[in-house]
């Protein structure tokens, strides 16, 4: 039955959610029911394309990529794939209209990651684009499921908070990306001389950022909101942990909220967003 490969399919994005990301997941099972497995599907599709150019050491990672941008838009075009990661994608592209306009450039992103190594001020507003900006307007894609004016009135603060995220990403993975990838996201920062000064503009500009994506998530459908607010909440900690930090703990080691403190977080978000207090 087509039904059960497609339904498996679902579970496998699902799946890979679980195993990546803890803290996506538990935003995720707040969702109502009906916007589970599209997130899901968009996660394992954004999460499988970041593993190649990041984790497929030892093969041609621009090879593998090229192959996924053609075999995404293949699976998007037959409406079947037997990729389960692009199966469950296609499933929400063609339902809820995600386009070439929101998914060339993330993948375009991902293609930078095999050509820079370092990012001056247009190429990291490009990457930032493309790698967090562009799956924050995905995920709205299916949070208004159809409302085209919705979706214009809240795509900037969709964005905002992507941008936020991803910013807090690089500052938490800045001794991984450097040691491991040879990389420096944040434009005209030296690794090696990585002062609480530059430490702190950069957190300057994230909470510009934050702030904005904050008053979007407000507005989200009910559906949706608990979710979104709960990823707010873990990010809001950790940027609060890292903002604690001097930059050279930073530099040293990755900043973390244990998963004990996450599970605290999901009630307590639970609880504002019951009483209208967000």
């Amino acid at each position: 039955m087509l039904s059960l490969y497609q339904q498996t399919c679902r579970e496998c994005a699902s799946l890979i959610t679980r195993r990546y990301s803890t803290s996506f997941s538990l935003g995720i099972r707040v969702f109502d029911k009906p916007l589970r497995a599209p997130i899901y599907g968009v996660y394992g599709f954004v999460r499988f394309a970041d593993e190649i150019v990041d984790t497929f050491h030892g093969h041609d990672k621009a090879k593998l990529l090229n192959k996924f941008r053609e075999d995404t838009y293949a699976a998007i075009e037959d409406g079947i794939s037997l990729n389960p990661v692009l199966q469950a994608f296609q499933e929400v592209a063609n339902r809820y209209g995600i386009g070439r306009d929101l998914i060339d450039p993330f993948l375009d992103s991902m293609a930078m990651d095999l050509e820079f190594s370092r990012y001056h001020d247009g190429l990291y507003k490009t990457y930032i684009y493309g790698s967090a900006e562009v799956v924050g307007l995905m995920c709205l894609k299916v949070f208004v499921d159809g409302d085209d004016a919705e979706y214009e009135r809240l795509k900037d603060a969709a964005c905002a908070l992507g941008s936020a995220f991803q910013k807090i990403n690089f500052l938490r993975d800045i001794k991984s990306d450097y040691e491991e990838r040879g990389r420096v996201y944040f434009p005209g920062v030296d690794f090696n001389q990585f002062t609480n000064e530059i430490k702190t503009e950069i957190e300057e500009d994230i909470k510009l950022d934050f702030d904005h994506g904050y008053e979007g998530i407000k507005q989200l459908p009910s559906s949706a909101r608990l979710g979104v607010y709960l990823a707010y909440v873990y990010y809001t900690k950790l940027f609060q942990k890292i903002k604690k930090s001097p930059a050279k703990q930073v530099a040293d080691e990755r900043i973390r909220v244990p998963d004990t403190r996450k599970v605290y977080l999901l009630a307590s978000s639970a609880v504002k967003h019951q009483f209208n207090l967000l």
